[in-house]
């Protein structure tokens, strides 16, 4: 049986493969991208992916909108703003200025570099006129405690701002703007990526080109790459309730062929009125802990590839047959799953990764 540490170690793998800072880098080397004016680094992976601009054009003016926490490594010349996530704050409306300040400086021939990643959807924005910051907060909160999908939620987050669905750059009266993008969405599309923060809106009248330069289906591949043994599963399919995907998962594995089994995607759970603490890798960790009691050759790590999970500081956590015990169901009735999963020294902390591809299960089975 591969042991923690090594389903950590092919986790690892597949974050490193799309690192902000590698991701941007290798775009730029194979994508025609000119000098830019300015650039503008939006989501979790921020700062990584402003590192790779700015060691190319350092004298370029840089302003990075992360995550608290997020902006370990960030240009020293770059202008960096940390907010919260995934409920905003006011940092976050701070931010959303910033962004229309940056974009409206920019002149008639100017070219703009975007670089975006998920998260920006609560890390900056401008609200409709109306709707206030404790409005903004409350919509929020009842779209994650009801596990909406990430359409409805982007729906609903486009229509109250004022810089989603391409109208951050709808302010650009340059000649040309470039978006690199980490994709934390299913099918990759930019106009879904940060709700569509750094889309063109229609009709622009400048020069728009985008590229996607990592997603969860380049993280998963290098998983199975790194793996010495076979894998007999890859796929996206982590989009379902953690509380139907947990028995589903665990049913299918039991039936399923030895080695190593990847998914990827981005689950979600119905929170109870009052939660604890916790995030839906570790809800469906849990989860899977209970579906795989007393199983002698199972092991499953489920992460959020930028680090964290929920408003924690774990990124989920490496359960297995012998994880379960009969009070975890209370921690999971309350959405308490990170401090059980502490005291059993089940948890995945690696701090943040630079880079956000959605999440990523790993199974062993021997």
């Amino acid at each position: 049986m591969m042991t923690s540490d090594d389903l950590l170690d092919l986790w690892q793998a597949g974050v490193r493969a799309v690192g902000g800072a590698e991701a941007v880098n290798t775009a730029l080397q194979q994508h025609d991208v000119p000098r830019p004016d300015r650039i503008i680094a939006i989501g979790k992976a921020a700062a990584a992916m402003a590192q790779a601009a700015c060691a190319k054009w350092p004298d370029v003016p840089c302003l990075i909108v992360t995550k608290y926490g997020h902006g370990q490594g960030a240009p020293r010349a770059a202008t960096l703003l940390e907010a919260a996530h995934p409920v905003p704050d006011t940092a976050s409306l701070a931010a959303g200025r910033a962004l229309q300040q940056a974009v409206a400086a920019c002149g008639s021939r100017d070219h703009l570099l975007v670089l975006v990643s998920g998260g920006a959807s609560a890390l900056a924005e401008r609200p409709v006129d109306g709707l206030d910051l404790d409005g903004l907060r409350d919509q929020t909160n009842e779209l994650l405690a009801t596990g909406a999908d990430i359409g409805t939620m982007n729906a609903q987050r486009t229509q109250n701002s004022q810089i989603k669905g391409g109208k951050l750059l709808s302010g650009f009266d340059g000649a040309r703007v470039t978006t690199l993008a980490l994709s934390d969405v299913e099918g990759d599309a930019l106009a879904t990526i940060g709700s569509g923060i750094a889309d063109a809106p229609k009709n622009s009248n400048f020069a728009f080109m985008a590229h996607i330069v990592g997603s969860n289906a380049i993280a998963r591949a290098a998983v199975a790459a790194a793996s010495e043994l076979p894998v007999k599963s890859n796929s996206e399919t982590l989009y379902a309730d953690v509380a139907e995907l947990g028995p589903k998962i665990a049913a299918d594995l039991r039936a399923a062929a030895p080695g190593i089994h990847i998914m990827g995607g981005e689950p979600v759970v119905h929170l109870p009125e009052n939660p604890g603490l916790g995030g839906r890798n570790m809800a469906l960790a849990l989860t899977l802990a209970r579906e795989i009691a007393e199983t002698h050759n199972l092991r499953i790590l489920v992460a959020g590839t930028d680090g964290t999970d929920g408003p924690t500081d774990a990124a989920g956590a490496i359960v297995d047959g012998q994880t379960w015990q009969p009070d975890a169901q209370i921690a999971l009735d309350s959405a308490d799953a990170y401090p059980w999963l502490k005291a059993h020294d089940a948890l995945v902390t690696t701090g943040p990764t630079g880079t956000n591809v959605m999440d990523i299960l790993i199974a062993h089975k021997d």
